[in-house]
């Protein structure tokens, strides 16, 4: 009977200390009280309470966290009622402080993500809320993390998902896009007209420049040929009288070679006298040694006997 009683007992204690063993999975924290009071954390790994005394309290994940919050209604600075849907990234660092630091940490942050989106939106017109997502984004950030931080809280990052503002400012708004459209339009239309008539006026003036050079060049070729030509014509001008020059020479030559120089010279003078009779001359003026012309006109009869 008392194996029996043993053995129970046994089993019993077995089964309560199977049913204390307790197992913290990897990026986890398990938060112990003792006889209600803060025991312990345990992390990652094999853990044992004791029964009837050790309580865990909380399981807390270590693995950043994403909460993504419904949109909230905020006035701008021009009194324009909108709506913003924001995301918030946190991680918790201490799961202690997050346990014991704010009742319900969640709605906590998303209480305060609401205060602060009113208070930093309130500050800024419909214009610069719609432009300035990255200003929203850091200045929500900061204070997030600051005031999260006794919690044993991280805020990493806060992005603004959407912005929705009214209806009818969403009508003006794209009233105002589809204005600056046509704009944009009329504008590239007008610097593509403007683009081509310069192109055509580009090609004008340079088909002009290209036809005054062609004239340039046929005038210099001209005045070169012409050039050229007078040239050679004075270059034959030139060759005949020096032929002409030379065959006068080579014939006065021959004539000194005969030894009537004096003779020659009388009976030129002549000549030269009988075309000035005949001409329209009223005075004539003879030589003084015209009388020895007939001597003159001897000598050449015996010349061309011989």
């Amino acid at each position: 009977m008392g194996i029996y009683v043993i053995v129970a007992l046994a089993i019993v204690l077995m089964c309560l200390f199977i049913a204390n063993v307790r197992i913290c999975p990897q990026s986890n924290s398990y938060i112990v009280e003792r006889l209600g009071t803060y025991s312990a954390t345990w992390q990652a790994g094999l853990h044992a309470k004791v029964p009837f005394i050790d309580r865990i309290v909380n399981r807390v994940t270590l693995k950043e966290q994403v909460l993504d919050f419904p949109p909230q209604p905020v006035i701008t600075k021009d009194n324009v009622t909108m709506k913003i849907d924001s995301v918030v990234y946190l991680q918790i660092t201490d799961p202690k402080l997050y346990t014991y630091g704010v009742e319900k940490p969640m709605l906590a942050i998303e209480n305060l993500s609401a205060t602060t989106l009113r208070n930093i939106i309130g500050e800024l017109d419909l214009d610069t809320t719609l432009t300035s997502r990255d200003v929203i984004n850091t200045k929500m950030r900061a204070i997030l993390d600051e005031a999260t931080d006794p919690w044993g809280i991280k805020v990493n990052r806060v992005e603004v998902k959407n912005i929705m503002p009214p209806e009818a400012i969403r009508n003006a708004m794209e009233k105002q896009m589809r204005a600056e459209r046509e704009r944009r339009e009329k504008i590239l239309i007008a610097e593509g007209q403007k683009q081509s008539q310069i192109l055509v006026a580009e090609g004008e003036k340079q088909a002009k420049i290209l036809e005054a050079e062609a004239q340039k060049q046929a005038m210099i070729l001209q005045a070169e040929a012409e050039k050229e030509a007078k040239v050679r014509k004075a270059e034959g001008e030139a060759q005949a009288i020096r032929e002409v020059q030379q065959a006068t020479a080579e014939g006065l030559k021959m004539i000194k070679d005969v030894n009537i120089d004096e003779a020659v010279i009388k009976f030129r003078s002549l000549e030269t006298l009988e075309k000035a009779a005949n001409g329209q001359a009223t005075k004539l003026i003879v030589p003084a040694d015209f009388q020895n012309l007939a001597g003159v006109v001897s000598a050449i009869g015996e010349l061309g006997r011989k």
